[in-house]
């Protein structure tokens, strides 16, 4: 993982942000397309063109709204050209129009004298702003590139990891085969975005495309339609798949918590010892299942735990007993209270039929 230098205004043309309903008209300076833009926040000129330029700051796009063009336009020529090589000869990408508006024509020579390239846009500036935002939070956003599979599994995003060869791609295909979806096989782009939020997304490449041993690649999209995968989701959930270790004891009670760190954030972490019989698939669905419940503030362990605390604070239920310290001793003590005493003699079942009364009542 490395920190993203930033992206060209090359770049961002040709990232078709029409799409985004955003389109782009490029009025001059195309010598300078090479420029990078290294922040996703913009810059609104304000008393920059009356030469207060104290927070203009660099490497951000700068915006010309309707009150830039509309004072440009009047001041007189000379003024107006000192001002713009004045505003213009700082570190900026590239200008920004918006609204339509025409600029009057000493903007145009002075960004093709600055070789400082002049965008022009239909879309009002306020729209702008947040739509320029939104591309330049996802090309600037800190990623980094896994090896792992990512699926959609009941509306959760869920990180399979795992060493090669142990079954992420299988066990993949038999949740694409249960209804869930495939975001990305093999390689998982994950972006952070805002301050909490990872996203995952798949290489253009590679999207929609599985590799299984014995098979070979697969279009998951072509054999199950184009509801069985999405382009990106959220990652919310991190299962490790780790091969069977009798030596090892596995959690078997979920009273802890354990998180997997991607990009400075911890993502709840769930480990899926794999062994024969074991349907990891099945499995993975059911954690998923799980941490949704988990969500809503319900913890199955915790609450059984809770109620387990309150029989044994029970004076009812004996007495002079010490407290368990860890989840394992608490269940054994439940445990332990369920036995019957050596003095207390369970019926079989012949015994109990023969107290009957006649008619079947006792």
């Amino acid at each position: 993982m490395s920190p993203s230098p930033g992206v060209t205004v090359g770049a961002l043309l040709g990232s078709r942000p029409e799409v985004f309903g955003l389109p782009f008209e490029v009025l001059a300076g195309a010598s300078g397309l090479d420029r990078r833009i290294t922040s996703p926040y913009i810059q609104k000129t304000g008393l920059a063109l009356a030469g207060f330029h104290e927070y203009l700051k660099p490497g951000r796009v700068l915006i010309f709204g309707e009150s830039e063009i509309r004072y440009l336009e009047s001041l007189e020529t000379s003024a107006r050209i000192n001002s713009l090589r004045l505003a213009l000869t700082l570190d900026f990408p590239c200008v920004l129009i918006t609204g339509g508006f025409t600029p009057p024509a000493e903007v145009v020579l002075e960004a093709e004298r600055a070789k400082l390239p002049l965008l022009k846009t239909s879309i009002a500036t306020p729209t702008a702003i947040a739509k320029l935002t939104t591309i330049l939070e996802d090309w600037l956003a800190e990623h980094t590139v896994t090896h792992a599979v990512l699926m959609d599994i009941l509306g959760l995003g869920v990180l399979i990891v795992g060493e090669s060869g142990i079954g992420k791609s299988e066990c993949a295909l038999d949740l694409i085969v249960r209804g869930h979806r495939l975001v990305a096989d093999d390689t998982v782009d994950i972006r952070r975005r805002a301050e909490s939020i990872l996203i995952g997304t798949c290489p253009e490449l590679t999207q929609h495309h599985m590799e299984l041993r014995g098979l070979g690649l697969i279009n998951v999209k072509d054999l199950f339609g184009i509801a069985s995968t999405r382009s990106s989701k959220r990652v919310e959930l991190v299962v490790q798949l780790e091969r069977w270790d009798p030596t090892r004891e596995y959690e078997r009670l979920g009273l802890d918590d354990e998180f997997h760190e991607i990009l400075g954030l911890r993502v709840p972490l769930i480990r899926m010892p794999v062994a024969p019989g074991r349907s990891v698939a099945i499995l993975v669905e059911v954690a998923a299942r799980n941490q949704l419940v988990r969500s809503r503030g319900h913890h199955a362990a915790r609450e059984l735990a809770a109620r387990l605390e309150r029989t044994l604070r029970d004076p009812s239920t004996g007495s002079g007993l010490s407290r368990p310290s860890t989840g394992s001793e608490r269940f054994e003590a439940l445990e332990a209270r369920a036995v019957p005493r050596d003095d207390t003699r369970v019926p079989s079942p012949d015994e109990e039929e023969e107290d009957l009364e006649p008619g079947g009542q006792r």
